[in-house]
This record gives structure tokens, sequence and C-alpha cells, in this order.
């Protein structure tokens, strides 16, 4: 993998080049109507409605005093990093409220892009909050975000073929094996595409097989034999008759569709794939069930890649304080319950877990938090996007995967990765 510039020519070059578009960047509106003051969120693009309401009710129980308008980035994740990050690279003021996937606060903390949360404000946004969803917002010990949703995989099946779900992948591919050869139904769907997804999928398989993709400090790769078990997973899943001819091209949307379809007996997917089945296929539903996501070894239990939305506060905003507040109003009780049952994204609030007002509509919310509990986090470094492209790209396609050839080339990819201190535009 070829070197790339380092993080601080980038962010100098990124500088220069947006320097140009500032004016337009930072006329985007932050006074309001009435006095009241505009604080502009930036976040996902979300087709349920749950954001935009959550904005609406934050600037209604402000008195007056601020509303918030929702802006909604590009769909891919790729996209919506690119547009913050070219914000905040012109020192736009306009943006108030990120919503950061959970790999990118050490990066933006890094780049000083985002504001740290402290004292009183740290405690409001860190109360009744799972400690994993913590951890992608920290920062060498300092907090520079606060939970919005979080997120896990588990194992979705078709009782109707698997009377009792696998325990592990060799059992589970060892099931769609026998599944193929009596005729039925029988692939896993998983994300196998080049892109994010990918990488999750691996770093689920390495930290479930004791390992790690980076050492405690992050500033080496770490890999060996639990990487090699990982890519393995991969291989025989991707040779197998479990394996959908479409694996390499498979992202969620596509996991999704495929189960839907009544091709497949497994899934390995987020929670929004449940009322998406209910709404879609009724004669499927009452035979989809889930389970614990199989872990590689028998002996010790998965540790599912967490995911989600932080929340932080733009560095040039005019209010910060304004923003903070509204930050925490934005991700508090009733507007993650919202997110929770009309977009289908798991609260970052532990107690919500227990909620009668959640379970009833969420059936799996003790196996989603069981998830969370035992959760592992993506590599928390500011060249995270290089690390994850050296992956992505290594382990594209599956089916093409030599275990410990590739392991080691990985290993090699990473460090530079690394010494890039990448901020990819």
């Amino acid at each position: 993998m070829p070197r790339v510039p380092s993080l601080r020519s980038r962010w100098a070059s990124a500088l220069a080049g947006l320097a140009v578009l500032a004016p337009v960047l930072t006329g985007c509106g932050s006074s309001g109507q009435s006095g009241a003051v505009t604080l502009d969120w930036y976040n996902f693009p979300d087709d349920s409605g749950a954001l935009q309401q959550a904005a609406d009710r934050c600037g209604q129980q402000s008195g007056g005093r601020y509303t918030i308008r929702y802006n909604k980035l590009p769909r891919g994740a790729d996209g919506q990093r690119q547009q913050l990050v070219r914000r905040m690279a012109a020192h736009d003021s306009g943006v108030d409220i990120l919503g950061l996937d959970v790999t990118w606060p050490a990066e933006f903390a890094e780049a000083g892009w985002i504001r740290e949360w402290t004292g009183a404000m740290r405690d409001r946004g860190t109360a009744d909050t799972l400690d994993a969803a913590v951890r992608t917002a920290t920062w060498h010990g300092r907090l520079y975000a606060v939970p919005y949703n979080s997120n896990t995989q588990l194992l979705w099946y078709r009782d109707d073929l698997v009377p009792t779900p696998p325990k592990t992948w060799a059992e589970m591919i060892a099931m769609a094996d026998d599944l193929a050869r009596a005729g039925k139904p029988h692939y896993v769907e998983i994300q196998g595409a080049q892109y994010e997804g990918l990488t999750v999928w691996f770093n689920t398989l390495v930290t479930s097989a004791g390992g790690s993709i980076l050492t405690p400090d992050a500033q080496a790769p770490s890999l060996g034999a639990p990487a090699v078990a990982a890519a393995t997973v991969m291989h025989d899943l991707a040779t197998s008759a479990a394996a959908d001819p479409s694996l390499p091209n498979q992202m969620e949307d596509q996991n999704r569709l495929a189960m839907e379809s009544g091709t497949a007996a497994f899934e390995l997917n987020y929670p929004f794939v449940y009322p998406s089945m209910k709404a879609n296929r009724p004669e499927l539903f009452p035979h989809f069930r889930w389970a614990p996501y199989p872990a590689v070894t028998p002996d010790r239990p998965a540790t599912v890649t967490i995911g989600g939305i932080d929340l932080a506060v733009g560095a040039y905003s005019r209010h910060a304080d304004l923003a903070f507040e509204a930050t925490l109003c934005l991700r508090d009780r009733d507007n993650q319950l919202t997110n929770a049952l009309k977009g289908g994204l798991p609260p970052s609030l532990r107690s919500l877990y227990q909620a009668a007002e959640l379970t009833r509509d969420y059936p799996f919310a003790a196996d989603v938090l069981a998830a969370l509990d035992t959760a592992s986090i993506r590599p928390q470094t500011p060249a995270y996007q290089n690390v994850s492209i050296a992956v992505s790209h290594t382990l594209s396609p599956p089916a093409d995967i030599r275990p410990e050839k590739d392991v080691a080339d990985l290993h090699g990819q990473i460090q530079d990765a690394l010494g890039s201190k990448g901020l990819i535009p």
C-alpha cells in the first residue's frame, strides 16, 4: 500500500484548498427567527423521521432560546465523513453539532475540530451510558463526544429451517452445508464487499479469537494467530455452500433483502432487519428469530464490534454553550426511545433496555444489551481510515483469502497506514 502524506501536511493542504469556501460555509445561518439561535446539526440521513422529531422537540423545549436545523449528510459513511472533514478544515462556524461514526472521534479530536466535554457536562453526557459506547467517544482519556445511539449485530435465522441456532461459525457453516444438500434455503448473509463492513467483520472475528488488530497503545499492528483464525473463518465461509454468490458485493442492506427473499437461512446484521422483515415478509416473520453472534472457538464467546453515532460540538461553533445543551437534549431518554422504535437503532442509555416501552416492540433488547456489554471497539487511532482501507483491500474478496500470507501482508500495510498519520480527505 503506498504511503500517503503526513497528517499535518494534509491538514495544511486541506486548509489551503478549502479556505476559499469558508465565507460560503460559515454563511450557513446561525441566527434563527424571533431572536432564537439556529444550531446546525449534521448527521446521517434518517428516513424514519426520528432525528427530525428530536430536533423539533429539543427546539420546543428550549423555551425559544434555540432551534435545531437537521442537515442530512450523504448516505454513505465515506461521503458523510468527507463532507464533515471539508467543513471543519475550512473552520466552518456553521457546524454546531456533528454526528460522528464511532470510528471518527479520535481523528476529529486530534485535528482540533471538536470540543472536549468536561465537568458537569461530561457527567451528564455519560450518566447511564454503556461503557463501550463511552469508550468510542474518548481519546487519550478525554471525552470528545457523547453517544447518541449504539449498535451491534446479532445472528438472525429462520427457525423453520434451523430449530436450534449455531453457537460457532464452524457449526453454522456445517448447518448451511446440510441445508444445501437437502435443497433448502441455506445462505449465510454477511458483509463481504470491499468497505468498512468487511473491516467490522474481521475485527469482530479477531477480538472473538482473543486478539486485536492494533496493540493496546495503537502504535503498531498486533494481529498474530487470532487474525489468522479470523481470516480462516472468512475464507471457509466464502468457499462453502453457505456463501451467497454475491458475497463479494454485499453490504448490510443487500443482506437484509437477501434474507427477505427467502434464499438464506442465516444473517449477521443489525436490528433494523427485524421491523423490515415484519413489514415486508409477514409470512416469513413468524420464523425470523435471533441469537448471539457465533463464536470463533467453542470456549470463547464472541465480542461483537460496537457501532453507532457519537455527537460532538464543533470547535468553531459560535454558540458552543447552547450546542452542548442541545446535544444533551438530542440524546435524552425520550429521543433515544423514539430513535429505537422508529429508526430501529439501539439506545446508548442502559436503563432503556429494561423499559417496557422498548422491550414491548424490541423483544431482542436483552440480547442486544448482552452483546454491547461485551463489545469490542474498532482500533482507536487518527489513522483509522487508513487502517480500515488496508484491511478491506487485503481481505477482499473473501474467497481469495490466504490466511497466513494475507495476515503477514496486512501487518506491513497497517504499519505503513499508521506511519502516514493519516487523514484521507
